[in-house]
């Protein structure tokens, strides 16, 4: 049984957690920071700088690059442009794939309930009517979670699986899924 839970342990040691927009990806992803006391890195807050100006790609793939030579970290995002970094290290890929109905529910939840509140996101970063009413999914993460949903339930975890190996690339299909993934990550500790 030790020989399991040290197995586990190193299997979370460098984690990544995928999905689209309203997914749980953060949530998760800090979740697993504080269970396993590992630094978490959020993509999108390191790309999002101030007035939504994306960090210029080669800045941002060598901070992507520093932050993963540490021996633990949990990094929370999707950009492909850092795909080639993080996934050769990671000893476990999570790809959280819920329904689109949940997904979609909570993305509009969110996104209202940022608006509404005037939230500060990243790097002081607001969501917008403007943007949420906007018909360009690269401004409105309504329309940029309804159209990345199947891209990260079939071909993402596809193309993981064929970078690392279907033994390093996990898919959670529910919230009952995610919560066991926690509490096991957590028990492995």
């Amino acid at each position: 049984m030790p020989e399991e839970c040290a197995a586990k342990e190193t299997r979370l040691n460098r984690v990544i957690v995928h999905g689209t927009s309203g997914s749980g990806k953060s949530t998760l992803s800090r979740a697993l920071a504080r269970a396993l006391d590992a630094a978490c890195l959020e993509l999108d807050g390191l790309y999002q700088q101030p007035d939504w100006t994306p960090l210029e790609i080669e800045e941002f793939r060598a901070r992507v690059r520093s932050f993963v030579a540490q021996p633990r970290w949990i990094v929370d995002g999707n950009y492909s442009q850092v795909r080639d970094i993080v996934w050769p290290l990671a000893t476990m890929i999570v790809f959280i794939d819920l329904p689109r109905r949940v997904v979609m529910t909570r993305v509009v939840k969110r996104t209202i309930l940022r608006i509404v509140k005037r939230e500060r996101l990243w790097n002081g970063n607001r969501e917008s009517w403007r943007n949420a009413l906007s018909l360009d999914p690269m401004r409105n993460i309504i329309l940029w979670s309804w159209n990345s949903h199947a891209k990260y339930h079939e071909v993402v975890p596809r193309e993981a699986r064929e970078s690392v190996g279907a033994e390093r690339v996990v898919v959670l299909s529910s919230a009952r899924d995610v919560r066991r993934f926690l509490d096991e990550a957590t028990a492995a500790r």
